[in-house]
């Protein structure tokens, strides 16, 4: 057995600011330098993936993705921050749930 859990960060009322979903549109941002083509990736609409960009920045206080219609999209230094921080914490917290699952459930 494994214990799987998930880790998204929230506001005070519980609107999300960054999570998996998340993380992969600015992943996806990234790799294909266009919000447009990171939306098609994964069957959302630019719409969707925009307002979610948008409630992140809000939320976040900082400018994440840069859309420009002659260079194309691409993240601020901001956004890399963000994700690398999330990352680590993903990963923190993983480390920390297996050790205590492997605590409780181990024989």
């Amino acid at each position: 057995m494994k214990l799987r859990s998930a880790q998204w960060i929230v506001d005070d009322e519980g609107k999300t600011i960054m999570g998996n979903g998340r993380l992969r549109i600015f992943e996806n941002i990234e790799v294909t330098g266009s919000i447009n083509k990171a939306a098609k990736k994964m069957k959302m609409s630019y719409k969707a993936v925009w307002s979610k960009i948008k409630a992140t920045e809000t939320h976040y206080g900082k400018q994440l993705v840069i859309a420009d219609k002659k260079d194309g999209s691409h993240l601020t230094e901001d956004a890399r921050e963000l994700l690398e921080k999330f990352r680590t914490l993903k990963e923190r917290c993983r480390t920390q749930d297996d050790m205590v699952f492997d605590e409780i459930f181990s024989d």
